[in-house]
């Protein structure tokens, strides 16, 4: 009955949120970008407020323009205290190969 009540670290819920990635330039860390549509306090009107969160990806498998999921973990750093959970959706490789038809002579 004892261990019953006592919650383990991997049975405690823990926070998540979804956002898309907008940097990836530090090594093992990506900035995720979290939007959400609130009312505004006096006027009611429904704005959108932005929140940035460093967030450790080991492996560094998200790209910018991905939709990530994040969970919050242990303070990694003075301000990593997320990790990532997984990729959601990848954006869309742009390339920068040049088209073959450009060399069009006046």
């Amino acid at each position: 009955m004892a261990d019953q009540e006592r919650t383990s670290p991997q049975n405690q819920h823990k926070n998540e949120k979804v956002g898309e990635v907008v940097s990836t330039k530090m090594e093992k860390t990506i900035v995720v970008q979290v939007s959400r549509r609130v009312p505004h306090p006096l006027y009611r009107r429904i704005v959108m407020k932005h929140k940035k969160f460093y967030v450790h990806d080991e492996q560094s498998t998200a790209r910018v323009g991905d939709v990530v999921r994040i969970v919050e973990c242990r303070p990694m750093s003075k301000l990593k205290r997320w990790r990532l959970g997984d990729v959601i959706r990848r954006s869309a490789l742009v390339g920068t190969a040049q088209p073959a038809d450009l060399d069009v002579k006046i």
